[in-house]
């Protein structure tokens, strides 16, 4: 990343709540972080939803998310508002980004179609995992270079970016400072598209923070790895990737990650809310 060129552009910052649930503490931590720094640097606070989980989305959640930022003192200056439409940056109403994305992806010859489950790449022989939710893809589980290459369109398929083994990818963290990750090993070919019709996190993410010209991402430094996986993204398809910056998580009294999950007090009915 060239730093000295996102320092010169006007600070573009955003908030990009998941509306699968009510938000906890966690993310009224993060979204204000996000927050200051955009006022310290006199920047834009763009708000996005980012409802590509269908089976778990819902309208009122993206009601509630906003309204329940507002109540914890957040404001943002692009993005939906209360009582109308949800505004211009919804991930679902933006499809064709993330098939224009896909289609560049797929001339690059670095993203192949893939039936193998969780469980398939769990139970290859050679492939290691930090933990039981992130199992790292085995190069022993991809098809032969080519494969899906006379593809027109994702179909119902899921499909993979074929990760260079051995690559370092390294980037300045604004608040963790140096990160590196090793392709290969600390993460495999990760998924880009869906079988059920939506792009990845990873990919719809990355896209839309260069259409929306953000200068830095604000987010939990539980997606510290997620960002390694997307700067080759970016470097596939020849853009310039944001500035980052990863929080530190909000933990509770057992010292585990706040989730929606896991029944996290949701962020209206928190003592610091209001």
């Amino acid at each position: 990343m060239n730093r000295e060129a996102t320092k010169a552009r006007t600070y573009r910052g955003r908030i990009a709540p998941t509306p699968s649930g009510y938000l906890h503490l966690g993310h009224g931590s993060t979204f204000r972080i996000a927050m200051d720094r955009t006022r310290e640097a006199g920047g834009v606070l763009v708000y996005r939803t980012e409802d590509l989980d269908q089976s778990r989305c819902r309208p009122e959640f993206v009601e509630a998310a906003m309204r329940d930022l507002r109540d914890f003192g957040l404001s943002w200056e692009e993005g939906p508002d209360v009582g109308g439409s949800f505004g211009p940056y919804v991930q679902s109403q933006r499809m064709s980004h993330y098939l224009d994305a896909w289609r560049k992806l797929h001339a690059s010859g670095r993203i192949y179609p893939c039936s193998k489950s969780r469980k398939d790449v769990r139970g290859a022989l050679s492939a290691p995992h930090a933990d039981d939710s992130d199992p790292v893809f085995s190069p022993e589980l991809r098809p032969p270079e080519g494969t899906g290459s006379d593809a027109t369109s994702p179909g119902s398929m899921n499909w993979r970016f074929r990760v260079p083994d051995g690559k370092t990818l390294s980037f300045e963290d604004g608040r963790c400072g140096p990160c590196s990750y090793l392709a290969g090993k600390d993460f495999g070919d990760f998924l880009v598209w869906r079988k059920d019709g939506f792009p990845s996190y990873e990919l719809a993410v990355a896209v839309d923070d260069v259409a929306m010209e953000i200068t830095e991402a604000v987010r939990g430094e539980d997606l510290l790895k997620s960002t390694a996986r997307q700067i080759l993204i970016y470097e596939t398809l020849g853009v310039q990737a944001p500035d980052f910056y990863h929080c530190e998580l909000v933990l509770d009294a057992e010292g585990r990650r706040l989730a929606k999950r896991t029944g996290a007090t949701r962020l209206s009915e928190s003592d610091v809310a209001g």
